[in-house]
């Protein structure tokens, strides 16, 4: 069964935080020397965005990186199960070892659900410095809704009982089972009721706009309210009606529309980093 049926990429690999990461660049026509950093959801990995990154690319001039955390697509497998502090690490640990073994600067972070909660603890525990320059959350968590718990114990059945192991199985090959039982038993265990996030938003300083799907089965406008209140920085939010938990698949035009006019409108390193298009 091939993994990547959607795309016929070879991707490349590196070796981060002592383990072993698929990644790909999109490169555009007219680079602006800006790169934007693509962080996937709880159960994503590189295929699983099919052409959004290149067509982002083209929309705003920027690189774009796309990667798959450990446990996800052909990256290493991870043990199980993953702690419940999983996108903490990530966030911490992983995300910024990853920049600076690819020598990225002058970024903007696009995260996607358990992706956007990553970037959101990237930028407050204050690992930035000038390197990332504005977040793109899309469908963003900040806090255990019981929507997502729902929606969440409603995925384990048709993972079990359903076909969606066998269309996971299409991107996560051997990893499939690493990738949804680490995201699907951490959001269900009952101690998960008091994940939040809240804390690290006073200490988010750069620009961040929200993208939220108005019919979002794992996520109320409840997250976007809270990101807003809580940011030191500015922010703007972009509500897609007839859009549920995947902006960036089901509503890409205006996604793509909204992250090219926020894109824009952070101002670029004086000097960044020159170039690099694999590790060194």
């Amino acid at each position: 069964m091939d993994r990547r049926a959607p795309s016929s990429v070879s991707f490349e690999t590196v070796e981060v935080d002592g383990t072993r990461l698929e990644y790909e660049w999109a490169l555009p026509v007219h680079p602006i020397g800006r790169t934007l950093v693509l962080l996937h959801e709880g159960l994503g990995c590189i295929a699983m965005w099919r052409d959004f990154p290149k067509r982002v690319a083209d929309d705003t001039g920027a690189r774009v990186l796309v990667y798959s955390r450990q446990g996800y697509g052909g990256s290493a497998p991870i043990p199980l199960p993953r702690p419940l502090t999983y996108m903490h690490d990530e966030g911490q640990r992983v995300l910024p070892a990853l920049l600076e073994r690819l020598g990225i600067e002058d970024a903007v972070l696009v995260g996607h659900s358990d992706g956007a909660s990553i970037a959101l603890v990237y930028a407050g525990s204050g690992l930035s410095r000038l390197r990332t320059r504005g977040l793109v959350l899309l469908a963003p968590h900040v806090f255990c809704e019981e929507v997502s718990v729902t929606s969440i114990r409603e995925a384990r059945a048709a993972f079990v009982d359903g076909s969606l192991r066998a269309k996971l199985a299409r991107y996560h090959g051997d990893n499939t089972d690493c990738a949804f039982w680490g995201w699907n038993d951490a959001w269900l265990d009952p101690a998960f009721r008091q994940w939040n996030l809240e804390g690290f938003l006073p200490n988010v300083h750069i620009p961040v706009l929200v993208i939220q799907g108005a019919d979002d089965r794992y996520g109320t406008l409840a997250q976007v309210d809270a990101i807003e209140r809580g940011l030191a920085g500015s922010f703007q939010r972009v509500v897609l009606e007839a859009c549920g938990h995947d902006p960036a698949r089901e509503a890409s035009e205006p996604t793509r529309r909204a992250i090219a006019d926020f894109v824009s409108s952070v101002p670029l390193l004086a000097s960044p980093l020159p170039l690099v298009t694999s590790a060194p």
